[in-house]
Parts: structure tokens; sequence; C-alpha cells
């Protein structure tokens, strides 16, 4: 690559340096991931989102086209219809498999999340797919909402389940995967949900568990976590610990205007179906590559250049060559 002439990465709670790098032209160029599906809601929800390994792959590859240059994966239980999530390693590396084929440079992001009712010990066994980066869960929250029936021709739920509980995400637990993903090489991508998982990202910078630049994915809009504002965004990144880059993610009507806050404080962006299954009120997803175009158009005109893969690379601090299965 060609001498930079952006800054990867820089604290935007400082006045100063946020005002030369906009005034400068030297924010970095904006990652975008996609986040093709999710762990809860599949096609009973929006018919247009992929379960199967082949419908992610395509969808991956359309995203990729896109502008997209990270991709988040959760893999789904062909057991079950692909109603309900998998952390079976060799499905994640069947469909990173795919992915790569299709994209030969994207970054392969696999969750360690998982969905409703996984253990600790199913969500680290993904980690054996040999993902390049993966999402490290930074705490608890508790959860309450109704996985709706699927009706023929989809299977695996056959009425609505109603569920409330706990995501659990010990302390102990998220230091046992900071760990493994170290020694790994796996460049974690960490998932707040409130204010307080920001003290959590902390005790791992503190232990020496995570390599700078810290990537934060800040999520917001989600049942019981931090609320969808501006303010709280901004809070969240003035307490993080730097240096560190943030990827903004909004859920559902919260994704639009979220992430388009990110891009003016130049930071990164998650979009997807995952996230949110409606492009506009009233109108469903046609797919996802749908949400990544319209957020390309919006950096454009608001001048931040769209990251190619390898550009992401650099920013991250990952490793220039693309993981291979």
């Amino acid at each position: 690559m060609s001498e930079k002439s952006y800054k990867t990465a820089f604290n935007p709670a400082d006045p100063k340096e946020y005002l030369e790098l906009y005034e400068r032209h030297m924010m970095p160029p904006l990652i975008i991931t996609v986040s093709i599906t999710g762990g809860l809601q599949g096609k009973e929800t929006n018919p247009n989102i992929p379960e199967t390994p082949e419908e992610q792959a395509q969808a991956s590859f359309e995203a990729y086209e896109a502008g997209a240059s990270i991709v988040h994966v959760h893999a789904r239980d062909p057991n079950q219809g692909y109603a309900r999530p998998s952390c079976d390693p060799e499905i994640y590396r069947d469909i990173n498999m795919r992915i790569r084929e299709l994209c030969p440079d994207i970054i392969i992001n696999n969750t360690t999340g998982g969905g409703w009712g996984l253990t600790i010990e199913d969500r680290i066994r993904v980690m054996e797919a040999g993902p390049e980066m993966c999402s490290l869960n930074m705490g608890s929250l508790s959860v309450r909402g109704v996985f709706k029936a699927r009706k023929p021709p989809l299977s695996g739920r056959d009425e609505d389940i109603f569920f409330d509980g706990t995501f659990e995400n010990k302390i102990g637990d998220v230091e046992r995967i900071a760990k493994i993903m170290k020694e790994k090489g796996i460049k974690p991508e960490m998932e707040t949900f409130t204010d307080g998982h920001i003290h959590n990202i902390r005790l791992l910078v503190d232990n020496g568990l995570l390599d700078p630049p810290y990537f934060i994915q800040y999520v917001q809009g989600f049942p019981n976590g931090t609320q969808a504002t501006p303010m709280n965004l901004m809070m969240q990144m003035e307490n993080a610990p730097q240096p560190a880059m943030f990827n903004v993610l909004g859920i559902g009507v919260h994704e639009l205007p979220l992430t388009t806050f990110g891009i003016i404080l130049g930071q990164h962006v998650r979009v997807g179906m995952e996230d949110n299954v409606y492009y506009k009120r009233g109108e469903k997803c046609k797919n996802n590559a749908q949400l990544v175009e319209r957020t390309v158009r919006i950096a454009k005109e608001l001048n931040r250049p769209i990251a190619t893969p390898e550009e992401a690379r650099e920013i991250l601090g990952m490793s220039k060559s693309p993981s291979k299965y």
C-alpha cells in the first residue's frame, strides 16, 4: 500500500485530535462489518435471512461486493431445520471455506456468543474452526422475548417459544476466552451491551490479554442494554481504554441513525440482518447487501472512503494474509 494519509486509531473524546483529522481529511477509511444472520431470528421474521451454509456464503459475497470488509458469521444447526444456532466447528469451517472461496480477502469473524441456550463450553468450540477474528461478549445481559414459530416449508419450531433468562458471560469466562484468542492469534471484536462492560475490557488490558489497537463493538438498542442514543455512544467512547477503535451498531430502527453518527465520529460500523430485518418502516430488507450499499452511500456523502479488506487488516493490526480453510 502507499503511504497512509490517515490515522488508524485516535481518541474521539479529544476535540483537538478530532478537529485536526477531520479538517485535514485524515479520518481512517470506514470499515464496514456485515452480520449476515444471527443466533435468535431467522426466516420466520424475514424470508431473506440466510440460514444454510450456501446461503450465508452467497450473502457474504453480495455484501463484500457492496463494500463490506468483515463478515460476522453465526452457524445454524441443520438437524433442527436451521432454526437453532450451532457451535459445531465443522459447520463453521464449512461456512468459512465457502465464504473464502467467494471473497478472497474478506476478514472472517465467527461468533463466540452463539445464541440462546448454548454453554460457554459450546461457544469456545467455535474457535477450533480457525477464524481470524471472533466476537467476545464482555458481560452478561438479561434477555426476554419470543422465538416465533416457523411455518412450513420452514421447520425446527412448530410454535412460539417464550424465553426469559440471562445471556451469561461471567468475567472469568470472558478472561478465559480472551486468553484462548490471544494464544490462537484471533483478533477479538469486543461486544459491549452496557456501560459497565467497558470495565471488563480494562481488566483484559490490565491482565495483558489484549493487543492494541482494541476493537470495541458498541451494541445499542438491545433490551436491557444501553439505550440507543448519541450521547450514550459518546460516553462509552470517552470511557474506553486507548488506543481503541469503535464499531458502532444499533438494533432494529436504531441501526441507521447510530451507524451514521459513528461514520461522522470517524469510527467504524456494523450493519446486517442479524441486527435489523427492515430497510425502512414497513419494508423488509431484500438482502444484507442492501444495508451495506446504503452505508456506503452515506459514508461517501460524508467524505469517508470505504476501507478495502487490505486496509481493514492494516487498521486493525491483523495479518495481511487472509486465513485459509
